[in-house]
């Protein structure tokens, strides 16, 4: 016999049974040149996890003796595939922001993605409760997000950042051992190790039906697997740890019989509309087979609404297409039916899959098709594709097994590797965080080297191929400088204020208050620093900037009025001690109000020449700017007075009705308000009507006044 591809041995090692198959390809089809079945003597396996691994490895010897003299020859390697109830499916949502917006690349969908798989990671160990080492065997992205809105593919467009909904599937190592262990015990090793919903899936669905969104239901004894195609892809893979045996463990309960007698009653309900039996007592029994899917009723349903449930949330929470389904646990009468009526589908969109699929297979006489096969032969046809395999690899001198998914990258292997993601890229150094005028800022840090990336000594990068043996070496990125900032770096900085100092102009350093205390413009900003930028000096400042130490008693001025050494001094304001300020007549009273007093008073009396008279003239180029922090103007005096009037406005948010003066001014409302003028806490703000006002600023009914204290 001539063949023409290579002789492949594939192995479908189930919950009930072990089936062995050896054929090759010829063409598009599929020799079957031999196959045996052979069923665990004892529960060796549990919901297709291998619990003796001594007894499965004597199985295996057992089916591979009968098919080396059905073949006439050796067989010396095997295709196997894992079970799905080790999978673990973790779906997740992740986002990135960026420092600025940018246009996305490709390398930032990867980024993106291996960030989601770590978070997918992270979230799968904090309900693993077992030892198992479990790793990524796969991923998809159900949609992603730019500025949180949906889009089809983020690349190319702008956006300030981007997220993605994830589903993340694990698989144990200790299981995947377990798997080669038992094999090895038979004297072969694996050519080839898939998983079994992607093995059912190649005889299953062909690829040309692979645009659609379709899902596999592999029903077996112990498990469902569940698997999700769409646009050309396997999208996604599912475990449900329900399947035949449940049925069985009822009719078992049901009818008093062991499992394996329960399990030949199942069997024979697809055949016989009555079953005779035995049960434990010795007594002979029979059972209707309607009787019987009356009893299982309950429990399918219990089978297909969490097969249900899978498929959509698999399926980006939406029910898919069409479901085939294959494998023993679902050849059972009304699961499909049930299972359309779960996912909301017509009846005819669920339907088993075996021998309408296999038209390209051959088998030898005496072999039904059936949707028993597919698995097994989607097994042995997977060798060919050689695209779902575990390979190894070393990495920064580790030897590593990854899982093959056809198209591996050195992104992949450094997630396998556990190799911190921000490793692979560039980092800012670390961001500063401050407050100016109680207002949070950031500066971010700069940005560091790249990993350096080789494979197999070739520079490459995380998008670099990767294959069975490579070498892979990385460098990881490093991260830039952290953030740094002066005080005389903020906008808001001047380098210097000017005042005038006894007919002097003098140039004074610009300082901030940082936490409370005062700092030079050559302080560097630290973490969590509040920052208020002072804009004045107080007379003591002043006094120590220059030098000087004035007597108890010395008299100070500042803008011609009497101030203390605390009083502030700002922008253009001029400062005058001793003689010179002794001349400055003096307030009256200085009680809370004595300001506004004055004030009034110089709005209500009439200014002659001779009351001026005594002060000194203050030339243009001197004089002090309009005073907009508690300085009173003089200003000229008002008109004759008026019929009194009653006006009403609003101070601080509150209404105030001013009577008894034929007009008012801003200081008139000081007499109405709770304002407290003798103990200062800053300087004074008055505005009105959003705009700043002096105190003889003339007011009207309607007006809307504001007065605080500005630190």
């Amino acid at each position: 016999m001539t063949h023409r591809g290579k002789v492949v041995f594939g192995l479908d090692i189930g919950t009930r049974s072990i089936v062995g198959t050896v054929g090759y390809k010829q063409g598009e089809r599929f020799v079957v040149m031999a196959q045996r079945v052979r069923e665990h003597e004892t529960r060796a396996m549990l919901d297709g996890q291998i619990h003796d691994i001594k007894k499965v490895g004597n199985s295996i010897s057992i089916v591979k003796e009968e098919l080396e003299k059905d073949i006439g020859g050796k067989l010396k390697e095997v295709c196997i595939a894992a079970a799905g109830r080790v999978l673990r499916t973790v779906t997740t949502h992740v986002e990135t922001e960026f420092s600025e917006e940018k246009v996305i690349k490709e390398e930032d969908v990867y980024a993106l993605s291996a960030q989601g798989i770590e978070q997918a990671y992270a979230e799968f160990q904090e309900g693993n409760d077992t030892d198992m080492k479990f790793y990524c065997v796969g991923y998809s992205v159900i949609r992603y997000y730019i500025n949180h809105y949906p889009i089809g593919n983020p690349e190319e467009h702008k956006a300030s950042g981007m997220g993605a909904d994830m589903i993340v599937t694990f698989l144990p190592e200790d299981v995947v051992d377990g798997l080669y262990k038992a094999v090895e015990l038979a004297g072969l090793e694996v050519a080839n190790l898939t998983l079994e919903p992607i093995a059912a899936i190649q005889v299953a669905i062909p690829e040309k039906f692979r645009m659609l969104n379709i899902a596999l239901v592999d029903v077996g004894a112990g498990t469902s697997d569940i698997s999700i195609t769409r646009d050309g892809a396997i999208e996604a893979y599912g475990m449900i740890p329900t399947a035949g045996d449940s049925l069985t463990e009822v009719i078992a309960q049901h009818c008093l019989v062991d499992f394996n007698t329960a399990e030949q009653i199942k069997r024979q309900a697809e055949e016989r509309e009555e079953i005779t039996y035995t049960d434990i007592m010795g007594l002979p029994q029979t059972i209707a087979r309607q009787e019987l899917f009356t009893l299982l009723k309950p429990s399918i349903e219990k089978m297909t609404q969490p097969v249900a449930d899978c498929i959509r949330e698999l399926n980006g929470d939406k029910p898919v297409s069409a479901v085939f389904v294959v494998g023993g646990g679902g050849r059972i009468a009304g699961y499909t039916e049930m299972l359309a009526q779960e996912l909301g589908l017509v009846k005819e969109r669920v339907a088993l899959r075996g021998k309408e699929v296999m038209g390209n297979i051959d088998f030898p006489e005496g072999i039904e098709k059936s949707s028993l096969l597919v698995t097994p032969i989607g097994i042995c046809l997977n060798f060919y594709e050689q695209n779902n395999n575990f390979i190894f690899i070393t990495f920064n001198g580790a030897r590593i097994k990854v899982y093959d998914n056809g198209r591996l990258s050195v992104v992949d292997a450094a997630m396998q590797a556990d190799f911190p993601n921000d490793g692979l890229f560039p980092r800012r150094g670390r961001e500063l965080n401050y407050t100016v005028e109680g207002k949070a800022r950031i500066r971010r840090g700069g940005f560091g080297e790249a990993a350096i990336i080789t494979v197999n000594g070739e520079l490459g990068d995380i998008h670099t191929p990767i294959k069975a043996n490579d070498v892979v070496q990385v460098i990881p990125s490093t991260e830039g400088e952290k953030a740094r900032l002066e005080i005389r770096g903020l906008p808001e900085f001047e380098q210097s204020i000017q005042v005038n100092v006894n007919d002097k102009r003098v140039e004074l350093p610009k300082f901030a208050q940082v936490n409370g205390v005062l700092q030079s413009g050559y302080y560097e900003i630290r973490e969590g620093d509040a920052i208020h930028m002072l804009d004045y000096y107080t007379v003591s400042q002043i006094l120590e900037f220059l030098d000087v130490i004035l007597p108890d008693g010395t008299p100070i001025a500042v803008n011609n009025r009497p101030a203390e050494k605390e009083t502030p001094v700002y922008e253009n304001f001029t400062l005058v001690w001793g003689e010179e300020a002794s001349d400055i007549r003096t307030w009256e009273n200085l009680s809370s109000d004595g300001i506004l007093k004055e004030a009034e008073e110089e709005a209500e009396e009439e200014v002659t020449e001779e009351e001026t008279e005594g002060y000194e003239e203050v030339p243009p180029e001197e004089a002090a700017p309009e005073p907009e922090r508690g300085a009173v103007s003089e200003e000229a005096a008002p008109e004759p007075k008026k019929e009194a009037a009653v006006i009403t406005v609003t101070v601080n948010g509150a209404p105030v009705m001013l009577s008894g003066k034929s007009s008012y001014v801003y200081v008139d409302i000081f007499d109405h308000i709770d304002f407290d003028l003798k103990h200062p806490k800053g300087s004074i703000v008055t505005l009105l009507n959003g705009n700043t006002a002096e105190y003889l600023k003339e007011i009207h009914d309607g007006d809307v006044m504001e007065v605080y204290w500005k630190n």
